[in-house]
């Protein structure tokens, strides 16, 4: 049995609070860059220009590269052998993030109630994601979630007759509703199967993997090709200002299912779709 200290745990979350909203992961940012080599719009080159300009200016002067800091949400994988002393994990990792947001000077946009809309102060609570897994390790990501493309995602519940066109076709619906919200060239992550709530969850986790990371089966690399081709087809270009270039990567992830159900849901990530990892 391995023990770890909460505290450890607590400044790991708040150090990848601050990177995540001050970095860009580098695939992401390669990822951008050659969407601007593609863009074929002038305008559209124009505001690639600036938003590679927005990422260098995060970096150099260490500023969020976003005024929207995000929701913090924390994908955490923990050991089965691991056991976790001095204090309590859930408040260790809100403790974490509530530093990273305050000392990091962060934008904290989180209300305690969603009707009384009374602001807490330090980004806290988080959403937290646990999973055990074998091992004595822990693996934290940490992907600070904006709500200009928070607010465009959706979830269907399909039914096991829906073709393939279907699926692909209500996605692209999703893109071409959000048109310019959330802030363009965008990353879609798809999540297919499992139920109400696991959909949604794949949708989300699928955001964190590397958009130069195609899904391992056939089936699923294929309808993210074909998802992201028929989104850019849509024209809505960077910042919906028209171009070639409206989204940068589809991630699909799945998950088995009922029989009678085929749940799809679609969390659409902006330009900055940020995440930091780091292991303990």
């Amino acid at each position: 049995m391995r023990e770890i200290d909460v505290s450890i745990v607590t400044q790991a979350v708040k150090e990848l609070c601050i990177k995540a909203n001050l970095y860009l992961p580098e695939d992401m940012e390669n990822c951008i860059k050659c969407g601007a080599v593609k863009e074929k719009s002038p305008v559209g080159k124009s505001v690639f220009d600036d938003i590679i300009r927005n990422i260098d200016v995060a970096r150099d002067e260490t500023v969020p590269i976003c005024q929207d800091t995000g929701m913090a949400v924390i994908f955490m994988e923990v050991g089965q052998e691991v056991h976790f002393v001095g204090g309590d994990i859930s408040e260790a990792i809100n403790k974490g993030v509530a530093e990273g947001y305050v000392e990091g000077r962060l934008r904290c946009s989180i209300v305690a109630d969603p009707l009384e809309r009374v602001n807490t102060g330090n980004n806290t609570p988080a959403v937290v994601h646990l999973k055990l897994v074998p091992g004595d390790k822990v693996e934290l990501t940490v992907a600070p979630k904006g709500f200009g493309s928070e607010n465009m995602s959706k979830l269907k519940m399909m039914t096991p007759s829906v073709t393939r066109e279907e699926i692909v076709d209500w996605v692209v619906s999703v893109c071409a509703e959000a048109g310019s919200n959330p802030c363009p060239p965008i990353v879609i992550g798809v999540g297919i199967g499992g139920d109400f709530e696991k959909c949604a969850y794949l949708a989300k986790k699928a955001l964190c993997r590397p958009v130069s990371v195609r899904n391992p089966k056939p089936l699923y690399a294929g309808l993210e090709e074909e998802m992201l081709e028929k989104i850019n087809r849509l024209g809505i270009g960077p910042q919906g200002f028209g171009g070639t270039q409206t989204c940068l990567a589809v991630n699909i992830e799945q998950a088995p299912t009922h029989i009678a159900g085929l749940p799809v849901s679609v969390n659409v990530g902006c330009h900055v779709t940020r995440h930091a990892h780091k292991t303990i």
